[in-house]
């Protein structure tokens, strides 16, 4: 079920969630085959955790990889993927759940991998989820900086 903040975010933005059965959607591969959509265009959520303690939430093309290189020269720290616990505690998600549109306590980046669809997919809070959106309207609703991390 998805939360209702993001729910009534969504409303708000006049955007609105496909749901499938639970669990049914939590790797980039399976979200877009239930969608119908090319791997690329799920919205996979990263969430990353810096050698200064920050947190940082990358959001990518779901057949891309974050080059920690290129992260590293962004905001200026090494960085390792956040555990299911730090996950957790930062964004009260669990890996596949991972909304882009509430990270209160999260710098988040979008990567320009997903500049090239008309629409792409993020989660909504579930790992059965995905919520098509324009690029340009994905970082409006984030607040998110545009960056190249992917490799």
């Amino acid at each position: 079920m998805i939360p209702a903040d993001i729910k009534n975010l969504l409303e708000q933005n006049n955007l609105k969630a496909i749901e499938f059965e639970d669990g049914s959607t939590p790797t980039a591969v399976t979200a877009a085959e239930k969608l119908g959509v090319e791997t690329g265009q799920i919205a996979k959520s990263i969430l990353l955790k810096g050698k200064n303690s920050g947190f940082y939430l990358v959001v990518c093309a779901g057949d891309k990889r974050v080059s920690t290189a290129k992260l590293k020269t962004l905001i200026g720290t090494k960085t390792r993927m956040a555990t299911r616990e730090e996950l957790f505690q930062e964004l009260s998600f669990k890996p596949g759940e991972v909304c882009p549109f509430r990270p209160e306590r999260v710098a988040v980046f979008i990567d320009k991998s997903l500049e090239e669809f008309d629409l792409v997919y993020p989660a909504a809070g579930t790992d059965s989820s995905g919520v098509p959106v324009t690029y340009e309207k994905l970082i409006k609703m984030t607040g998110a900086g545009e960056c190249d991390v992917t490799g």
